[in-house]
């Protein structure tokens, strides 16, 4: 029991929250508070589907043209020059018109080339960062160094989880660790318990949810013994985020214990539905990445706010798609391991129902050079790239911005990441600029003060 030389004189209404039932109270208004959104949502829920590394803009949905007619040539023209030696690289693929949209998709994604009618091309995207892991961690928090919160973080802290029994944001990745690390999926400085839970694609799923012991009363009396520990200190404390998320996490973890498991077992999934997904496929990889967006399917299904899926690292480079050689052949197996079950996603979600409230992100942290220094491969490129979106609150389709002739500057609507966040989180009914948390002096936010919504890829 709290002692009454430690209470304050004057208490504020978060004080008094946080004080009263050992915190429970503040916990308690915490979750009435989530889930309120500032206007009618389109989407329920978020499935990211990450292409770290940098996929070719101009190899993918971006076709150029001018490149092939250049082919070889010194990268030299009146409006850029590229360094010595350098020359212009046609694209490695063939483009062709899909679907009643017209949408031109290189053969390189031939299985999401049939969903064009569903999805919202942006062309004309812009990062700041040619560097790995300041662009992922830019493309996830809106900033460019550690300690800010993920935009599953964000989104998990102002919607909150759709079950009580499931983290709101799951991380699905293979061992590989994107550059930026965890600060890509960390909750920065929301409570912890909007951090990314982790499942891995071999070996034990999530870490520390096995009970250690099998007799479910004995488990739930040193979890009860834990809590117990933790209140006393939260009472003392006068609350602090720290224990709140802790006490939280150690409740969610015991009730994961059983219901984790069910959802990743895909016993209960048809064989048609697992050869949709690739889980038949002979390439290791393929079978892998099949298996992480159909566990992303029923997590989406039974409730997780914010999935978000990496490509496994297939050539122990800074991201999958980071071909600065070997392009043609490591582009290919890239797709080859990804299209199938990204398109398979697509497919699944629609068919139960679920696409139109579920909004889906297709991306990479930044783009590809039009140029060459081996003739071989592509090197880095901020300044303009590609991503689709499609579901919940967005227009099919719809093919948005321009680049130039050489796929090297965007030459008509530009979008930047701050313009993606503001428009992803008002299809989930949330304004951008209202979304915040005091945090060093100041109301914090994941747009910062930047972002505008992209209307025109709106339903």
């Amino acid at each position: 029991m709290k002692c009454p030389g430690s209470i304050p004189r004057t208490f504020s209404r978060r004080q008094l929250l946080a004080t009263a039932s050992n915190g429970f109270g503040w916990l308690a208004a915490r979750g009435l508070l989530q889930g309120a959104t500032h206007h009618e949502a389109k989407a329920r829920r978020v499935l990211f589907l990450f292409m770290p590394g940098g996929v070719s803009h101009m190899e993918s949905f971006d076709p150029k043209p001018k490149l092939n007619a250049l082919d070889g040539k010194p990268a030299k023209l009146d409006n850029y020059v590229a360094g010595p030696n350098r020359k212009w690289l046609r694209c490695l693929w063939d483009f062709q018109q899909h679907g009643q949209c017209g949408a031109p998709v290189s053969t390189l994604f031939p299985h999401t080339a049939k969903h064009v009618d569903d999805l919202a091309i942006i062309r004309s995207m812009k990062s700041q960062f040619p560097l790995h892991a300041r662009g992922n961690v830019f493309l996830h928090t809106g900033k460019n160094i550690g300690g800010f919160p993920s935009m599953g973080s964000w989104i998990n802290y102002g919607l909150g989880s759709e079950n009580k029994n499931l983290p709101g944001y799951v991380l699905l990745r293979d061992a590989y660790v994107p550059p930026g690390g965890i600060e890509n999926f960390s909750n920065g400085f929301l409570p912890a318990s909007h951090q990314a839970t982790h499942i891995r694609d071999e070996g034990v799923p999530v870490d520390n949810i096995t009970p250690a012991d099998t007799n479910a009363q004995i488990q739930r009396a040193k979890l009860d013994a834990i809590l117990a520990q933790d209140r006393t200190l939260l009472a003392r404390a006068n609350s602090d985020d720290a224990i709140d998320s802790a006490i939280a996490n150690y409740e969610m973890a015991y009730r994961m214990q059983s219901l984790v498991p069910d959802v990743l077992d895909l016993g209960k999934e048809s064989e048609a539905t697992k050869k949709l997904y690739g889980l038949d496929a002979e390439d290791k990889a393929k079978r892998s990445y099949g298996l992480q967006c159909l566990r992303a399917r029923r997590l989406l299904e039974s409730g997780v706010r914010f999935v978000e899926v990496t490509c496994p690292n297939l050539y122990g480079q800074n991201g999958t798609w980071d071909q600065h050689d070997h392009l043609k052949e490591q582009h290919e197996r890239n797709a080859h391991v990804t299209d199938q079950s990204v398109a398979a996603l697509l497919t699944d979600l629609k068919q139960r129902g679920m696409l139109k409230d579920t909004l889906v992100l297709w991306a990479g942290e930044f783009g590809r050079t039009p140029d060459t220094g081996n003739g071989d491969g592509r090197d880095h490129h901020p300044f303009c790239f590609t991503i689709w979106m499609a579901g919940g609150g967005i227009k099919g389709g719809v093919t948005y911005g321009e680049t130039d002739e050489l796929g090297d500057q965007v030459a008509r609507d530009p979008v930047d990441i701050h313009d993606l966040h503001a428009t992803m989180l008002h299809c989930l009914g949330l304004n951008h600029e209202r979304l915040t948390y005091r945090f060093g002096g100041r109301e914090q936010r994941l747009t910062d003060v930047h972002g505008n919504v992209v209307k025109a890829v709106l339903a």
